[in-house]
């Protein structure tokens, strides 16, 4: 995958079988099926505002039901979009019951007139398509796609945050993905073609050493802010066909990596300053992805958006109370986890498990054990 789009199908589903074999020998289960994030430059998001007339039998006392909140989420979602776009999530920001605003659920309430606030996510359909094409190759079927963004800030953001207003920062390898946070809903999505790659490819290129040598010169001796790493020590990287290793100071290092932080940082904060806010965020920014665990990258955040900044790893609750390991309790897996949590709400919800394109999916061939097994209950037991 480049920039979050998938440019080799046989790699990607290779990539997707190791994965999932993997999880499965680790977890001792069988997976048929899974929840699929997706990101990239090609993700756009729009506000939008739905009407309708509220229904009822008593025309004086009329109650807002299920159906009447549907309603006007679909008045809502009906925006004119290009051809090549499709619709990935329908969020709702707030509602407003005859004039009174800023209610987060009206199920239940007396009205005439119900307007729904939503932020529409929409993704190119031939990159979200070529994703689940990789992840149906590979020998499972994808639920549903679920917005890489909106499952790291599932795992990394608190309620709290989300209500006084925060920007997530998703620094991951190919790209920079914010979400803005406001009054507890999704607000804006911004996506920075610079991420994480960009800064090893630097150091690949500059010193002249392989990009998986780069890599790890990254995560084990990188800093992106002066000072935060006292020992200017070098770093001996292998020589390459049987040639003598080679001495490289940390600062050198730290002179590679540090502007190109800058510049993803200041992309962001460019992008962050043309959203008209209602208000300023309260809860300033999170950064999580890889990118976020590199020595001073929350100083050096800090400086450039002039706001308090801090790292968000996925913070146990819920479905993962008491069962998520210290180890993974690291930026780099916000969104995996986040997927996890978002994929067991809406199945909890929505009951069956459903496809890419939205549709409840056919079931797959009876399992002969399991058949057995009924039948045997029913007759002897």
């Amino acid at each position: 995958m480049r920039k979050g789009v998938v440019v080799n199908i046989e790699a990607t589903l290779r990539a997707v079988r190791e994965a999932v074999e993997a999880a499965q020998m680790m977890s001792g289960r069988d997976v048929n099926s899974c929840w699929t994030g997706i990101g990239g430059s090609h993700i756009d998001g729009i506000n939008s505002r739905g009407v309708v007339a509220v229904t009822g039998k008593d025309r004086e006392l009329r109650e807002i039901g299920g159906g009447d909140i549907a309603r006007v989420l679909e008045a809502a979602r009906a925006v004119v979009i290009p051809m090549d776009r499709q619709v990935l999530e329908v969020i709702p920001q707030s509602y407003i019951v005859d004039d009174h605003k800023g209610i987060k659920d009206p199920l239940d309430m007396i009205g005439v007139r119900l307007e729904a606030e939503v932020h529409i996510i929409t993704c190119s359909v031939t990159s979200a398509q070529n994703l689940i094409k990789c992840v149906n190759r590979a020998g499972y079927y994808v639920n549903d796609l679920i917005l890489q963004p909106l499952a790291a800030g599932r795992a990394a953001l608190t309620g709290e945050e989300r209500d006084l207003g925060t920007a997530l920062v998703d620094i991951g390898g190919g790209t920079t993905e914010m979400l803005v946070y406001c009054d507890g809903a999704p607000y804006s999505i911004v996506t920075i073609p610079a991420g994480g790659s960009q800064v090893t490819g630097d150091i690949s290129i500059i010193k002249n050493i392989s990009f998986e040598t780069a890599e790890r010169i990254k995560i084990e001796s990188g800093s992106c802010l002066e000072g935060m790493d006292e020992s200017d020590d070098d770093i001996i990287v292998p020589g390459v066909g049987g040639r003598a290793p080679i001495p490289i100071p940390r600062s050198q290092i730290l002179a590679i990596i540090q502007p190109r932080m800058e510049e993803i940082f200041k992309m962001v904060k460019e992008k962050l300053d043309k959203i008209a806010l209602s208000r300023p965020l309260g809860a300033g920014i999170v950064l999580t992805g890889g990118g976020a665990q590199l020595l001073g990258a929350t100083e050096l955040a800090s400086r450039i958006f002039k706001m308090p900044v801090r790292v968000g790893s996925p913070i146990p609750g819920g479905v993962l109370s008491g069962g998520l390991v210290e180890a993974y309790r690291s930026p780099v897996y916000s969104t995996a986890i986040g997927l996890v949590m978002e994929g067991f709400d809406r199945q909890a919800k929505e009951g069956p498990e459903r496809n890419g394109e939205g549709r409840v999916r056919e079931k797959g061939p009876p399992n002969i054990v399991q058949a057995i097994r009924d039948w045997l209950g029913k007759e002897f037991f």
